[in-house]
């Protein structure tokens, strides 16, 4: 496997981010800083992963949330 030293997403699964993100902010606070309906509305891990998996841009949302939120 190719080294990417310039791609901070290297090797962390979207699982791994979601979870880190829920554990920081919480649901509601997910839901308010990306209005997407599976934070929103009965959220789960199972459902929010099949979504962002399907939807590029809701995906790069959370990974830049999760970027921020490593970094401070």
């Amino acid at each position: 496997m190719e080294a990417q030293p310039n791609n901070p997403l290297h090797g962390v699964k979207l699982a791994e981010i979601l979870d880190f993100l829920v554990d920081k902010h919480g649901w509601t606070a997910l839901g308010d800083r990306i209005n997407i309906r599976c934070f929103t509305h009965d959220p789960s891990i199972k459902s929010s992963l099949k979504f962002l998996r399907k939807t590029p841009w809701a995906r790069l949302k959370v990974e830049e949330l999760y970027l921020k939120s490593v970094k401070k």
